[in-house]
């Protein structure tokens, strides 16, 4: 069981609220006792013994409502505790003064007056003690419930930012078993080369996916051994120019997020064409935020393209709206016959 500090703390806090106001009204309830004209030893030991009673009754009160919360709706049972608890501090009070001044017959008859003022004072005591104890813990309930809302949404953003990483990789990974398949009988040097960077690249994964954010230039170098790999499939078709900013490279971004939407550049640019295609990457900080554009040629009536933008770019929007909580950070258009996929990292520096 963890022990909870600041709970403590709050608990002296609160105890020490009801002592300081216990000494200010024992002393104003001295002097209007003095006021009606009795001695100073009689207002205080009246005071003192009045007050000493109602603070004992505040605490036990306080406690109550620290350990059980009745909810919104047990209005009769707060009210009910308030008339039980005023009448017997008003009792016991009239027992122990009466003890106190059984010598002093003036004082006693002034004590049997003054239980219906003592009565209704104590209940009003109560009652704003009793309102203040459950509003307080109430709302310190209420707190708590939250920060489980909170904390529970966190751990499911958490797992589906896992599951879209996890969705994201098999469909490469049969890609490239593919190629390394038909490479093994032809070309076997490149079949063993391919596999040697396929390795590299999934310990990058494995090693990137431990961290949420990298920096651009880790980034980088992690698309470069995905490029590695598809260059080998593709062989002098597929060029990729990287036009990147020199002040963009220390910028904090989430891991992984480039490499699917390069490869979907890939696959609407250079499935349905056998021509040298150019793909461009490019990336610059703009008031503090990460622009990054992919460029990719893009044929309309392609066969790919019909089958729409693929999973990789939902994935990358998904991503960073959990992260951002932005759902405008991926952006794309078309001009002329280049397909260009925007992606913004908010305050990447």
């Amino acid at each position: 069981m963890r022990f909870n500090y600041s709970e403590v703390n709050n608990y002296k806090i609160s105890i020490l609220s009801y002592v300081a106001w216990w000494l200010f009204w024992m002393i104003a309830h001295a002097l209007i006792l003095h006021r009606l004209n009795y001695t100073w030893q009689d207002s205080f030991i009246d005071s003192f013994i009045s007050n000493l009673l109602l603070l004992l009754i505040g605490i036990v009160t306080q406690n109550t409502f620290r350990f059980y919360n009745s909810g919104i709706s047990s209005r009769l049972y707060r009210v009910a505790i308030c008339l039980v608890l005023a009448y017997l501090s008003v009792m016991l009070t009239k027992v122990i003064l009466d003890y106190v001044f059984k010598l002093n017959v003036n004082y006693l008859q002034f004590i049997s007056e003054s239980l219906p003022i003592r009565f209704v004072f104590n209940l009003l005591m109560i009652s704003f003690i009793t309102i203040v104890s459950w509003l307080l813990y109430y709302l310190e309930q209420q707190n708590e419930n939250n920060k489980r809302t909170i904390e529970t949404e966190k751990y499911l953003r958490d797992a589906e930012l896992a599951k879209l990483q996890l969705q994201m990789q098999p469909h490469f990974l049969f890609n490239s078993l593919n190629s390394i398949s038909a490479l093994a009988g032809s070309r076997p040097d490149e079949a063993r080369k391919m596999i040697q960077q396929l390795s590299d690249f999934f310990r990058g994964t494995l090693k990137n996916d431990e961290q949420k954010q990298v920096t651009f230039d880790e980034e980088i170098t992690h698309l470069k051994l995905y490029l590695e790999i598809e260059k080998v499939r593709f062989g002098h078709r597929l060029n990729i120019e990287f036009e990147i900013e020199e002040g963009s490279l220390n910028a904090k971004i989430p891991s992984l997020i480039l490499q699917p939407v390069v490869e979907n550049a890939i696959k609407f640019g250079l499935y349905d064409t056998l021509d040298k295609v150019n793909i461009y990457v490019r990336a610059k900080v703009i008031d503090g935020n990460l622009n990054i554009a992919i460029e990719n040629p893009f044929d309309a009536n392609g066969a790919k393209t019909k089958q729409g933008e693929g999973f990789g770019l939902n994935a990358i929007q998904r991503r960073l709206y959990l992260i951002y909580g932005q759902n405008n950070l991926v952006e794309t258009k078309v001009i002329g016959n280049n397909f260009i996929t925007n992606i913004q990292i908010p305050k990447a520096r």
